[in-house]
């Protein structure tokens, strides 16, 4: 349900700068909703947008030293399971946990 939260706060954004004709979204890896779901919300929700929505791949940082890519073992809706592939501990999430609006193209 959150996922719709999201998302209407992504359309509200992108309507501030008129009439939109399509929206580029990033949702993070390591995101609570995954690409795919962001996708689909927001399809049903703005069904006359075009609607792109971009993974962003998530950077972490471990307190062995290590920054990059973890090891991710699940995701699913509101959860992912990701260690450090250096000592599989759970590491700080750098990049790839928020959903952004990149941007915006307005109808002619």
């Amino acid at each position: 349900m959150h996922e719709t939260i999201f998302a209407t706060q992504i359309i509200e954004e992108a309507k501030k700068y008129g009439d939109v004709k399509k929206i580029i979204v990033e949702s993070g890896e390591l995101g609570h909703v995954p690409p795919e779901e962001m996708r689909a919300v927001l399809e049903r929700m703005v069904p006359d947008w075009e609607v792109v929505v971009e993974e962003k791949e998530a950077i972490v940082k471990c307190g062995c030293g290590y920054v990059g890519k973890p090891n991710i073992v699940e995701r699913g809706h509101d959860h992912a399971v990701f260690f450090c592939p250096e000592c599989n501990a759970v590491p700080e999430i750098i990049e790839g946990k928020d959903i952004v609006l990149k941007s915006v193209e307005l109808k002619d």
